[in-house]
This record gives C-alpha cells, sequence and structure tokens, in this order.
C-alpha cells in the first residue's frame, strides 16, 4: 500500500526528470565513449527525442528504462492506481512503436537498448552494429 496521498504521489512523479538518468543514458554515454564510438550527439532535434544520435550515419538510439517503457521482464506496476499505470505504459509503448516506424519511414537506423541490457553482451551486440557503420 502507498504511504503517501494521491495528491503527494502526483507531485512526486511530476518531479521525475526524463533525461540524464544515471542508470541509462550516463552509463551509455561511458561505454561508447570506452568503445571509441564517436560522432553521436545528445539533445540532437529529432522526432521522439532519441538519447544518443549518428546525424551522418542516420542512427537513432533511445535507452528505454524497464518501469516506463513497459519491459516484459522489469516492468512492476505500483500497487495502487493500477488503471492508470497500465494506460499510461501502454500509451508510451504505442507512441515508441510509432516513433520508430515514423523515424525508419525517413530512413534512419532505430536502436533501442532496454535498461536491464546494460553491461550485457545484447547491449554491445547493438553497439556493434553502430560500429559497423563507421
Amino acid at each position: 500500500m502507498d504511504t503517501v496521498s494521491p495528491d503527494k504521489r502526483s507531485w512526486i512523479m511530476a518531479r521525475v526528470k526524463s533525461k540524464g538518468g544515471k542508470s541509462t543514458e550516463l552509463k551509455i554515454t561511458q561505454i561508447l565513449k570506452e568503445k571509441g564510438l564517436k560522432g553521436w550527439r545528445r539533445n540532437f532535434k529529432l522526432h521522439g527525442k532519441p538519447d544518443f544520435v549518428y546525424p551522418k550515419l542516420r542512427v537513432a538510439i533511445f535507452v528505454d528504462g524497464c518501469f516506463w517503457h513497459g519491459c516484459k521482464k522489469h516492468c512492476r506496476l505500483p500497487s495502487s492506481n493500477q488503471a492508470y499505470w497500465i494506460a499510461k505504459i501502454e500509451r508510451n509503448k504505442a507512441r515508441d512503436k510509432a516513433v520508430s516506424k515514423e523515424l525508419k519511414t525517413m530512413s534512419w537506423n532505430v536502436i533501442r537498448i532496454w535498461e536491464h541490457e546494460i553491461g550485457t553482451s545484447q547491449l554491445m551486440r547493438k553497439l556493434n552494429k553502430v560500429a559497423e557503420l563507421i
């Protein structure tokens, strides 16, 4: 059971920032630098606001948090207000799918990295795709 009121929970959640998460984007930044993968940009003006963009290669990389993007393995919904959270995460997933589709129609390569893939061989396979293009 939640220990704060719905209004307080709403206030807390409204302050969760979507950029610069230490467990996601900053770790990927470090890995890209360690692998010597240069040429990426942050905060690049592109549909869907990718976390990393290789403009010359037309590669958009999104780092998706397991909770906010509905990871089947790790997304654990709060016990209160589940209808809201289910709808919110489903909207996020639909938006992710639409953004990926739109970028692909614009001849962009889209790579989506799950938060739980950071530091795994899955991540390295995805980044090797970028390395092959450089």
